[in-house]
């Protein structure tokens, strides 16, 4: 049987590579496929480090995703494979497969390949695919699996007299086969309405540790033993407890909070000197620190993200923080007094600079990114024929964000989108557009108060305080946790049991690990919709 995911390849490569190898399916994932969703470039990173060790680089890139539904997870069962998108994997997995067989890393990575040769060993490629395939395609490899990639590697030894050669060129078919750079789901032939075990635990690994199976994990799918309430929940107990998990949180916050932006992130440096390539990618990993931190090491209240003071800050972040360094040369634990402005996670770094443009601050972009990554409340797209001079022009009576934003207030057009955002926007406005602390505009006093929902605030400890209590935040997390596992957001069918994982998440007192466990373990999380449709793209 050649599954869609294949179809969907042939359709895309048959120019490029020819389509004469049809991609088998196992006897153990035999059932109608449910979801296809292309690894991410994060995810193929991680496998590559997973399966074969850190030393082995993924160099290159990848066609972009196109956030859809909130998330880039939900964008990876969308986006269809174009040749040239095909030819970066292609050229990543040749590299890959390079560096693994090299001499510095073969005789740990292929003992059997250790010392040059001219001759094929079939024992030797047989053993090495069977146990790097196995995590590869996430599931056991059957013959049709095996045979072409030894065909493949015996003829490259024998076309460049080196083993290791024709190794590479095998190992580069199942980095670029479809069953690799997608994630199928399948279900069971017996339970058309949940997924197969294989399936189970590819959803399980992505979704807690943002890369493949490993053995444990594959050797219960294969027993069957994860289909059983018990053994899930003991696979669930042992991931939760590996140091992977930090990862996947690390993953999931990195999608829910947008930020593939980072990538393009750039400031006028002449407005910000202390701005630097370093600075910006500091500032994402404070953010992440500071989460992981709260929600994981102290299993924090997640609510308090929003109010607390508590961060890490690196020697580039503090010089831009004007205050002390808590480790030089390295990051430490710092907590801003109270009156500072900087409190909660809305005012640092990774929202206020990245959210605002690259030469002053923008209370309508930070605004509506709270609403719509930390609330999950979307904000339309201003119309198209928005006259944002009325925003830009000099004026020298207007010298505040509030007072030149006034102005698309006012604008019938604009006033209904505005009202939802600026209120928040404007109460970060003590922060410039790299998110240094301020208390005037122009030489004019900030005016920092604002409204959320009804409720009224003077401050950003204010703002903080009205995002804590509010019940779309933790419901959002919720929200956006369920659709980031499922790779696609959730519809009529999820929705009781959505509402389920929210008051189960109030109940545990809004700890993340909690919440983490209840999804993984609800036997919900496992159904299967509806088979999915082959999709091409063109060329």
């Amino acid at each position: 049987m050649i599954r869609p995911a294949h179809l969907i390849a042939c359709v895309l490569l048959s120019a490029l590579a020819g389509c004469d190898r049809p991609e088998p399916a196992s006897a153990t994932h035999d059932g109608p496929v449910v979801a296809l969703r292309r690894l991410t470039p994060e995810q193929y990173t991680n496998i590559v480090a997973d399966v074969f060790g850190p030393r082995i680089k993924v160099a290159g890139s990848f066609d972009p995703l196109v956030r859809t539904d909130g998330l880039l997870a939900v964008a990876t069962a969308k986006v269809a494979m174009t040749p040239p998108g095909f030819e970066q994997f292609e050229a990543a997995a040749r590299a890959v497969a390079a560096q693994v067989v090299d001499e510095r890393n073969r005789s740990t990575l292929i003992p059997c390949a250790a010392a040059p040769s001219e001759t094929f060993d079939q024992a030797c490629a047989q053993d090495f695919y069977r146990r790097a395939g196995r995590l590869l395609l996430r599931r056991p490899l059957t013959d049709a699996d095996l045979n072409p990639r030894l065909a493949l590697a015996e003829e490259a030894t024998k076309a460049r007299k080196d083993f290791a050669a024709g190794l590479a060129s095998g190992l580069s078919s199942f980095l670029t086969s479809p069953g690799f750079l997608y994630v199928t789901e399948s279900v069971g032939a017996t339970q058309s309405d949940r997924l197969d075990t294989y399936s189970m635990a590819a959803r399980l690994s992505f979704f807690l540790w943002n890369t493949t199976p490993d053995e444990s994990l594959l050797a219960d799918a294969q027993s069957g033993a994860l289909g059983t309430e018990k053994g899930l929940k003991r696979q669930v107990e042992r991931m939760l407890a590996s140091p992977r998990l930090e990862r996947g949180v690390r993953a999931f916050f990195s999608d829910m909070l947008g930020f593939e932006k980072f990538a393009v992130l750039e400031k006028d440096t002449a407005i910000y000197p202390n701005f630097s390539h370093t600075v910006a990618q500091d500032g994402r990993e404070q953010m992440l620190r500071t989460i992981v931190a709260h929600t994981m090491v102290a299993r924090g209240d997640y609510r308090d993200l929003f109010t607390t003071r508590k961060t890490f800050l690196s020697d580039a972040l503090a010089r831009l923080n004007r205050v002390p360094t808590p480790t030089p040369g390295g990051w430490g634990p710092f907590e801003y007094p109270d009156g500072d402005p900087r409190v909660g996670i809305q005012s640092a770094f990774a929202l206020t600079a990245l959210f605002s443009h690259p030469g002053r601050s923008s209370p309508t972009l930070r605004g509506r990114a709270v609403r719509e990554h930390l609330l999950c409340q979307r904000v339309p797209d201003p119309p198209s024929d928005v006259d944002f001079t009325l925003f830009t022009r000099a004026d020298p009576h207007i010298k505040t964000a509030r007072q030149r934003l006034d102005a698309h207030s006012n604008s019938p057009a604009c006033a209904g989108c505005h009202k939802l955002v600026d209120p928040i926007g404007l109460t970060l406005e003590n922060f410039d557009g790299v998110g240094q602390v301020r208390f005037a505009d122009n030489g004019a006093p900030i005016d920092t108060s604002g409204t959320l929902d009804g409720t009224d605030y003077t401050d950003p400890a204010g703002l903080a305080r009205a995002l804590r209590d509010s019940p779309a935040a933790p419901a959002c997390l919720v929200t956006r946790l369920y659709s980031y596992g499922l790779g696609r957001a959730p519809g009529a069918a999820d929705r009781d049991d959505v509402g389920a994982l929210q008051d189960a998440f109030a109940d545990a007192g809004y700890r993340l690990p909690d919440l983490l466990r209840a999804i993984t373990t609800d036997r919900l999380f496992y159904r299967a919709p509806a088979p999915v449709e082959t999709r091409t793209a063109s060329r």
